[in-house]
């Protein structure tokens, strides 16, 4: 293995600082994907890294892309969760790596709900 350069380390941190701050800190949208055993199994990691992907081919600095274990809804993994300030949380199911890439344009980017994928608007702690 090739001895690293000072170069070389700067650009491991920058590429772990950039990651990080996609899934860490205050933003306008923060995108959850659920990410449990019946939700891995099911695909959802092709779907974090889609949106991802979303989040930095668009240099956003609002949005925070972020996962959590199993929303009890195994049935209908990949699942994610998008909340928008200020307003309801909006749970997607179904997901596929097309439907997340509608779902950031319409309802992250647009502000309208994506509502062909939307199982769910609100949460047990909105009412």
């Amino acid at each position: 293995m090739p001895k690293l350069k000072l170069e070389d380390l700067a650009e491991v941190r920058e590429k772990a600082r950039k990651s990080m701050s996609l899934r860490e800190g205050a933003a306008r949208v923060k995108m959850t994907v659920h990410m449990g055993t019946c939700g891995l199994a099911a695909g959802s990691r092709k779907i974090l890294e889609a949106a991802l992907r979303e989040v930095e081919g668009k240099d956003l600095r609002d949005v925070m892309v972020t996962t959590s274990g199993c929303a009890g809804l195994c049935s209908r993994e990949p699942m994610a969760t998008v909340e928008v300030v200020g307003e309801a949380p909006v749970k997607y199911v179904d997901l596929t790596e097309g439907k997340i890439k509608e779902i950031f344009t319409e309802h992250v980017l647009g502000g309208k709900i994506a509502q062909q994928y939307a199982l769910a608007i609100g949460s047990e702690r909105t009412y």
